[in-house]
This record gives C-alpha cells, structure tokens and sequence, in this order.
C-alpha cells in the first residue's frame, strides 16, 4: 500500500510539473444570496386559521348571523371550551329574561346563578333574547348580561347557544364547581 501511494504522489508531482498559483485577487468575493424572508407572522396566523377551521364547529352554515357572546376563563382546558361551544353538556337549569327590565334581569341572573351555585348545578342556558322588542338601540339585555357574566368569579365559561338552542339569542354558562357540596347528578 505504501508503494502505490508513493507511486501515486510521484504520478502527481510530474503530472503537477509547471504548474504555478496564480496570485491573489484584489477583488472582493460575490455577496452570498440570502434566502428570502419568509412571513413568519403571516404563517402562524394561517395556521391559527387552519386549526379553527379543523376544531371549531362541525357545521359553521348551521350558525346563525348576529352578534355572538363567548368568554372563556384563564385557563380553561381547550376541549372543555369546545364542549361548551358544540352544546355538548346537558342544560341542567334555564333562566329566561324575556319581558324584564334592566333591574328585573340583573336581579334574576344573580339569584339564578346563586340558586345554581348552592345546588352544584353547572351547566346552565339563559335567554337573553335577540333584542327584536327593543329600540334603535339594539339588544339591551344580551349587552348587560355578557357585561355582568364576564364580572362573575363562579362563572368558567360561556358561549352563544346552538340554533337549536335559541342561537344568538341564548348562552351556554358553565359554572365552578360548588366548594361546599358535592356535584349534582
């Protein structure tokens, strides 16, 4: 082995003879091409898009149009959020606000919500109606009853209803669990 690689040096050297290096250049060497940048913010927002699209609502033509209602705790899981959206919790109590005043429904959703509190019943459904009876102004009572749910400590969620459920005219609520009695069946 050392004899072929002598041997090869050697073929190289003679094959070499004459050969000079060429001096250095004064030039400077072509800029390197950068990759292009790439929309990094544009990307995450689609993505965000896709995944709302994958894990939203089954069937996005069954929503009605109007303004819907949704808060969501700090850290609330995300498929308990889901649940709640698709209606997937079983309306243990209904509180419906048609035909009171401001005074009227504010009172009636706080006795409401301690009533279902006291007996560990968490998943509830209020008509807040869609506020067709009310002036220009638009609905007064789903205005004030997002305002007041959002203040709420025992409330963890809630969401515009299913069309099937009154629509932009209803909410799902899901309250904390009682601290003091033991879950409802």
């Amino acid at each position: 082995m050392n004899e072929e690689r002598d041997e090869a040096a050697e073929l190289f050297r003679r094959a070499m003879a004459g050969v000079r290096r060429h001096p250095d250049s004064d030039r400077l060497p072509p800029p390197r091409r950068l990759p292009p940048p790439r929309p990094r913010s544009q990307e995450a927002d689609q993505r965000a898009v896709l995944a709302e699209l994958l894990h939203g609502d089954p069937l996005p033509e069954t929503l009605e149009s109007g303004d819907a209602l949704a808060y969501r705790a700090p850290g609330l899981q995300d498929a308990v959020w889901r649940r709640l959206r698709r209606g997937g919790y079983r309306i243990v109590a209904e509180l419906d606000l048609h035909g009171l005043n401001r005074q009227q429904a504010q009172q009636a959703v706080q006795d409401f919500l301690a009533d279902c509190q006291a007996r560990g019943r968490r998943s509830l459904r209020i008509i807040h109606g869609k506020g067709r009876g009310s002036p220009n102004s638009g609905p007064v009572i789903k205005t004030l009853l997002d305002a007041w749910l959002r203040r709420r400590r025992d409330v963890l969620a809630f969401c515009s209803a299913r069309p099937h459920d009154g629509g932009t005219g209803a909410v799902y609520v899901l309250l904390k669990a009682s601290q003091n009695l033991p879950p409802a069946s």
